[in-house]
């Protein structure tokens, strides 16, 4: 989920349930965790905000033996970092039985001075008896900024994943439950999740300022040296190292693969970015960037078949087809419509609106009154109007009733409502039964650490640092994963992302680009859970070798 801001607005901010209600100069704006706009955004950039992720279950079957305890209720309201909670279990995955150790504590954060600033709370998962130097391990985050890593924890990757209503990601009806997660990847990785200061559990010390953290190189600069320290604490610099980011985790990632290398001397052997962002310029439908009108169309198509809003030759494609078919539109007459701007003749803007109408399944008259560029808030809104309905942003297959109707954009997005409380619930109950963990502090799934402190003068974009990082470590590879149905971070954005990087022919076939018929969070649905584990352990392999 992504929110703006231009950075010379005042703003006032306070939570409400799952949402943020904003006055800027002197209007009202409320968004729960759906696509909102923020009238007219000056060049000079805002603030991107990015809420992302999603993943988890319970061990339904695994053992609990309690290693080490320590009531964190207390420990966690001063300064003091408790050594962390220990527990064994086991998974059977087809048909073998994985031993392995949960930890869950905390990683100091310190200044120069050796001051601890902040606790970074981690749950760590390490198959027993193995070779550390030939066993990867990888640190996996979530986005926002603001996002803690119960979504990937709790979705994908864990040795525990959510129980959904069915096999494409329902929501069932609370309580929620969880179980063994059959697409783990600790079949073939250790796994460490992080939870970024002011997310989950992690919390600054007292008289530390949350906001000191709260920016993109106070980021990665926290999560860096947590990756060091904890490399180093638990003698891994010879292990196999691998990153795994989602949504403005994926900018995480890329960030970190200079900073770990500049700064530690710490090269990886892969990274996986999971519906990424590595321009924000790509995702700003803001007056005068006319790039995320085209970067988002080949996903309104293929929300458009999902939907089943095309013509017949359009629904009988298949949806790697039609985004093909779509993205040859944006890229071509669309762009050059798109650049010419007030200069487009009325037969070429004619044709433009025919196909928009073609390839979205919105009236004409509506496309025509859009000024032919349909933003996001838009589509999501216009696309199932006529029968009061509003779809998802995370994952465009989601569908709620829409209860607002004052053109604005959505007052909610379905895909998310559909999660939150399953992960939220789900995890704090694993927590406390499975992996032993107390604590009073709320776990912070999704929080507001705005004002985000970005780069000053352009759009962020990291795809230069995962360039440079590529460049200077030629083994290091990259596997990009994109959901169809993604209208956070669009798949053809992700390509046209990878396909301006620069890079040589060489290093450049270091990227792969894996497709899931799901949204931004694909492992939602079982088949495509299925589908990112066997991509990845083909990755790791590959990376390794």
């Amino acid at each position: 989920m992504i929110f703006e801001f231009h950075k010379t607005y005042v703003i006032q901010k306070y939570k409400r349930k799952w949402g943020l209600r904003f006055k800027i100069s002197n209007r009202n704006y409320f968004v729960v965790l759906a696509h909102h706009k923020i009238p007219s955004m000056k060049k000079n950039i805002l603030v991107s905000l990015l809420f992302l992720a999603f993943a988890g279950p319970q061990l339904a079957n695994a053992q609990n033996r309690p290693i080490a305890h320590h009531d964190s209720s207390t420990s966690e309201k001063n300064d003091s970092v408790p050594p962390p909670v220990v527990t064994h279990h086991h998974i059977t995955i087809d048909g073998k039985t994985i031993n392995y150790t949960a930890t869950a504590g905390y990683m100091p954060s310190k200044d120069k001075n050796e001051s601890v600033k902040a606790k970074i709370f981690y749950i760590a998962y390490t198959a027993d008896g193995e070779d550390a130097k030939r066993r990867p391990v990888t640190f996996v985050f979530n986005g926002g900024p603001g996002s803690s890593s119960i979504w990937l924890h709790m979705g994908a990757i864990s040795p525990v994943r959510v129980h959904f209503a069915d096999d494409k990601g329902g929501s069932p009806a609370p309580p929620y439950t969880y179980g063994d997660n059959e697409n783990s990847w600790i079949t073939f990785t250790d796994l460490v999740f992080i939870d970024p200061v002011s997310t989950g559990f992690s919390r600054t010390t007292k008289g530390t300022d949350p906001s000191k953290f709260h920016g993109y190189s106070e980021d990665i600069a926290s999560v860096g040296d947590f990756i060091r320290m904890y490399t180093t604490r638990n003698e891994r610099w010879g292990s196999p190292k691998f990153l795994t980011g989602e949504s403005y985790g994926t900018t995480r990632a890329s960030g970190l693969s200079g900073y770990l290398q500049d700064a530690y001397g710490m090269y990886l052997n892969g990274i996986t970015l999971v519906s990424s962002v590595l321009n924000f310029q790509y995702i700003d439908f803001a007056k005068g960037n006319d790039l995320p009108y085209s970067l988002f169309l080949p996903t309104y198509a293929t929300t458009a078949q999902y939907h089943k809003k095309l013509l017949p030759e359009l629904e009988s494609m298949s949806i790697s087809d039609l985004a093909k078919k779509a993205e040859t539109f944006a890229s071509g007459t669309y762009s050059y419509f798109l650049m010419k701007g007030d200069q487009a003749s009325a037969d070429l803007t004619n044709k433009v609106i025919d196909s928009l109408s073609y390839f979205t399944g919105l009236s004409k008259n509506y496309i025509k009154n859009c000024n032919e560029r349909i933003d996001d808030g838009r589509f999501f809104k216009e696309l199932l109007r006529d029968e009061g309905k509003t779809i998802g942003r995370y994952d465009s297959r989601y569908m709620g009733e829409d209860v607002d109707n004052d053109g604005e954009g959505p007052s909610y997005d379905p895909s998310y409502s559909a999660v939150y409380g399953l992960f939220n619930g789900a995890l704090n109950e694993y927590m406390r039964k499975d992996l032993n963990y107390k604590s009073d502090l709320p776990y912070e799934a999704l929080t507001n650490v705005w004002p985000w402190n970005l780069p000053e003068g352009s759009y962020l974009d990291v795809s230069e640092t995962l360039r440079r990082a590529m460049t200077q470590n030629p083994a290091l590879k990259v596997m990009v994963c994109c959901g169809y149905y993604d209208l956070a971070t669009p798949f053809y954005n992700a390509e046209y992302a990878v396909n301006h990087m620069g890079l040589r022919n060489d290093v450049r076939n270091n990227i792969i680009l894996n497709y899931y018929n799901a949204g931004h969070m694909m492992y939602v649905t079982k088949d495509d859970d299925a589908k990112l584990k066997a991509d990845a352990e083909k990755f790791y392999q590959g990376a390794i070798k």
